[in-house]
């Protein structure tokens, strides 16, 4: 479902990895059905070829009626498992909550890259996946195929997270990374966008709501509170003057679009915002599109880094979500 850099990475990563996963996991793939806003409901249940969609070669629908609707397109389909990698609506999660409700209703795992869901559904969807004895998976929505969520509670069974902390926008660290070069605020954006990273549209980065999104998703799933994104204090990075990011950077600090999460009581307490860092900071040294977290637990804190992912390592959160999917 969706059909961008997401989705094309996961399937060019499904099939130079195909032997891999047949031998070493005994699982098998077809698949039967490729749903996006050019091309329509595309399904198939004796399979499509993956190399001609990904070169662009789309095949002619069958006499019959093309599917006009996401449930007519999993009744053709018959899928086993759903990949949602729909374009995110910040506001209300949809469709791609609609999505997966119906991949459950029609017997399929579902695994997600959008974050709308995980922010407006989360509780939902976890009860509805649990009715139909299905998986609800989401790793790729924050930090890529970091295994930020698979690694609570099997990992580090019996700790208590009492917050955590990170830089997890990648358009920010680079934009800030080249005003400290010497670049414009503009020509950083350009740049950003040159190599990938940012939108073309870049104001969700840029003003903390990509970051404050994330967060959300984190906190309710790894501290099980429900978060709102408006309870997020947010503050972007478009109010740091270049001078200032320049002249602290010649002084040995920096600074980074940081995301802060904090238990309080019964609640947790978010934000987003710059803040200058000293160069001792693991988060100040990080390059790139890198990103990084830090758990602080009640046994021990764990920090993770991501070293300049590419769209490639997106789609390896999907695809060990449906390793974990479909194999025991």
């Amino acid at each position: 479902m969706g059909f961008g850099n997401v989705g094309r990475a996961f399937l060019r990563l499904l099939i130079s990895k195909e032997t891999e996963l047949r031998r070493r996991y005994d699982v098998r793939w077809r698949l039967t059905g490729v749903a996006t806003r050019r091309s329509g409901w595309l399904a198939d249940p004796d399979g499509l070829n993956p190399l001609a969609i990904l070169s662009g070669h789309w095949p002619a629908q069958h006499p019959q009626s093309p599917p006009r609707n996401v449930r007519e397109w999993l009744e053709r389909a018959r899928a086993d498992v759903v990949f949602e990698a729909s374009s995110l609506n910040m506001q209300t999660g949809q469709p791609a909550i609609d999505h997966i409700k119906t991949a459950f209703e029609f017997g399929a795992h579902a695994i997600t890259a959008n974050k709308g869901p995980i922010v407006h559904a989360f509780a939902e969807l976890t009860a509805l996946a649990r009715e139909k004895d299905r998986r609800f998976l989401y790793e790729a929505t924050v930090m890529d195929g970091v295994p930020i969520f698979s690694m609570f509670p099997l990992g580090l069974p019996a700790t208590d997270i009492r917050g955590f902390s990170g830089v997890l926008n990648s358009t920010t660290n680079v934009v800030l990374t080249e005003i400290e070069k010497g670049r414009s605020f503009d020509d950083a954006v350009r740049r950003a966008q040159a190599m990938g990273i940012a939108e073309t549209d870049p104001a969700a980065d840029l003003d903390g709501w990509d970051a404050a999104v994330k967060i959300v998703v984190m906190t309710i799933v790894l501290l099980g509170v429900p978060m709102r994104l408006e309870q997020v204090q947010r503050t972007g990075i478009r109010e740091l003057s270049e001078e200032k990011i320049r002249s602290v950077r010649a002084a040995g600090m920096r600074y980074k679009l940081v995301c802060r999460a904090e238990r309080r009581g019964d609640g947790v307490e978010c934000c987003v915002r710059p803040e200058l860092l000293l160069a001792s900071d693991p988060l100040a040294n990080l390059e790139g599109s890198s990103s990084a977290v830090r758990f602080d637990m009640d046994v021990f804190g764990l920090s993770l880094i991501e070293h300049n992912p590419g769209i490639e390592a997106t789609g390896y959160g999907l695809l060990a979500d449906f390793l974990r999917a479909v194999h025991p």
